[in-house]
């Protein structure tokens, strides 16, 4: 009712201005603007239902990001699915607009009786919309007893995408929950100022050569030893014993540009804000790759496609990465997949690249998969499930990689840290926080023997770790976290999507949806003061970036 009383506003104040004036053209008037609003609508409403295969939440603001790099669509689906959709969009805006422009008279008729109605209509419209724009949310249509999925489709399409924009360019205005005294309360027991210490050494030697393997998609779900599927990931379960796992690490966010500016910059996701693409920011956000350069590592970075999606080329530079290895580094035949080289070229690739690297030597080196992802189409046929195949080609060709890192003399001094950059939703929703429970497994000559981690930690808190075992200092990461620090005493994670946040602690586990101001998700005690936790940081990631906007050299801390 209020989109419907919204799209007829202007038709209704033209028609109220021709009952005045007799000679007014209202059709000729009028069906411009049926046809621009009538496109708009038809688009917002074919790409919500379109992206929520993918995304599984209602169409957003975020998706303009994302529009403005259209290679990551071209390439996860075929020409006919983009051509049918732009065909089924085409048809519901003929739909919409013929009949609005066809019962729309040439001019309104003069009579009393028209005149009048026409000028209750206006007012009554006008009022509506009036009131729409001031009370209705999009959280009005959830009800607690149905599902995500459910109250997701009982929501206009329109009003959600609409009510997602920001409105303001002060991203310390978009979340204000808590008053300043209490979110610096809550905020400050959960980030300890100093976290240097080392409590637990993990490694036999504080400079090892690194290797980082951010895996595409490869969340938790596909890992028998968290929980999830069997039979996927028989290389996880294989190499796991021989390393240092981690079972409570959690992703931050849910698209690998969230996932790498955390991995690599030790920051938290933004539901909104792709930090990759905030140009401005770059030279101002903590960099793995930067603090190991000054200690004399040599910083390299490998992606088997084209680095143009998301910004990513200009974010690696900013980071301080000395080599960039893309596409161009692979021969024509070898770039037969959407993203590029599939896994088992490119982990060849990073396999020689290590076996050239003089043992003497200090680098770091960050390869990126591309195979578990949509179009799923892969060298490999060992399940049927297309999806499954394609996370069990990749579980394969890292196993090979690591068989293969094992038979050169830079093993012995090398530490493979093995991350997804997030999950992938299969058969799930966000109101499952397992979504976001990832894997992170070390191996290497460099670790000092296998273990199993239990303490809960962040995608983000992988730098302050890392670093606080390398005996590298960690204090301009403010998001990062030491979880093996004395004064890490209050162990939490911080998840985000679009239209979300997920908390999970000692008490429980929460998740909040913040287009609605609904919880979707609680689980044990304490709900309230999880949501309250999680609106603080939420808030405070936000007030950061103005602080970075308006004086970016002020300090890093939040």
């Amino acid at each position: 009712m209020a989109v419907a009383a919204l799209f007829l506003l202007p038709a209704a104040v033209l028609a109220f201005a021709g009952s005045r004036h007799p000679g007014l053209p209202l059709r000729a008037l009028l069906a411009p603007y049926y046809a621009v609003a009538g496109f708009c609508v038809a688009a917002i409403i074919v790409a919500d239902a379109v992206m929520y295969e993918f995304w599984q939440f209602k169409l957003s603001a975020v998706v303009l990001s994302y529009a403005a790099s259209p290679e990551g669509a071209s390439n996860s689906v075929s020409h006919w699915f983009i051509i049918s959709r732009v065909l089924a969009a085409v048809l519901l805006t003929l739909w919409t607009v013929l009949p609005c422009v066809l019962l729309t008279p040439r001019r309104v008729p003069q009579s009393p009786v028209w005149r009048g109605w026409m000028r209750n209509m206006a007012i009554v419209i006008g009022a509506f919309s009036a009131i729409s724009l001031a009370t209705v949310h999009v959280g009005d249509s959830y009800d607690e007893s149905r599902s995500l999925f459910r109250n997701h489709a009982a929501t206009n399409p329109v009003w959600a995408f609409v009510s997602s924009f920001p409105w303001t360019s002060e991203p310390a205005r978009r979340f204000n929950y808590l008053g300043e005294e209490e979110r610096a309360r809550t905020f400050d027991e959960l980030y300890p100022q100093d976290t240097e210490d080392l409590q637990d050494t993990l490694l036999t030697t504080r400079r090892p050569n690194v290797l980082v393997v951010l895996i595409e998609s490869f969340g938790g779900r596909f890992v028998k030893e968290l929980g999830g599927l069997p039979d996927v990931a028989p290389n996880w379960s294989r190499l796991i014993p021989q390393g240092i796992f981690w079972d409570n690490y959690y992703s931050c966010s849910f698209r690998t540009d969230r996932g790498t500016v955390s991995a690599y910059s030790g920051m938290l996701a933004y539901p909104d804000v792709c930090l990759m693409k905030e140009t401005w920011l770059h030279p101002h956000l903590p960099s793995l790759a930067r603090s190991l350069a000054r200690e004399g590592y040599h910083t390299a970075y490998l992606y088997p496609g084209a680095m143009t999606n998301m910004g990513k080329r200009d974010y690696l530079l900013h980071m301080g990465f000395r080599e960039l290895i893309d596409n161009t580094a692979f021969a024509p035949d070898e770039l037969y997949s959407a993203w590029g080289a599939d896994d088992s070229t490119s982990a060849m690739k990073a396999f020689h690249r290590i076996a050239r690297m003089d043992t003497a030597s200090h680098w770091l080196m960050a390869y990126q998969t591309v195979s578990s992802h949509e179009p799923w189409k892969v060298p490999y046929h060992r399940l049927q499930d297309e999806k499954l195949n394609a996370f069990a080609y990749t579980d394969h060709c890292l196993g090979q990689l690591i068989d293969s890192l094992r038979t050169l003399p830079q093993w012995d001094n090398m530490l493979v840290v093995m991350i997804p950059d997030h999950g992938y939703l299969y058969g799930q929703s966000y109101e499952d926080p397992e979504f976001f429970h990832s894997p992170m497994l070390w191996l290497g000559g460099a670790i000092r023997h296998p273990r199993r981690m239990q303490v809960l930690m962040n995608q983000s808190d992988l730098c302050a770790t890392l670093l606080s075992q390398m005996g590298v200092s960690h204090r301009d990461y403010p998001w990062s976290r030491n979880v093996l620090s004395r004064n890490y005493t209050c162990p939490f994670v911080y998840c985000d999507y679009p239209a979300g946040v997920m908390w999970r602690d000692h008490t429980g586990v929460t998740v909040y949806d913040i287009t609605a101001d609904r919880v979707i998700t609680d689980r044990g005690a304490g709900g309230e003061e999880r949501v309250r936790k999680a609106q603080a940081v939420l808030q405070t990631s936000y007030d950061w970036l103005s602080i970075q906007k308006h004086e970016p050299r002020a300090g890093a801390q939040p």
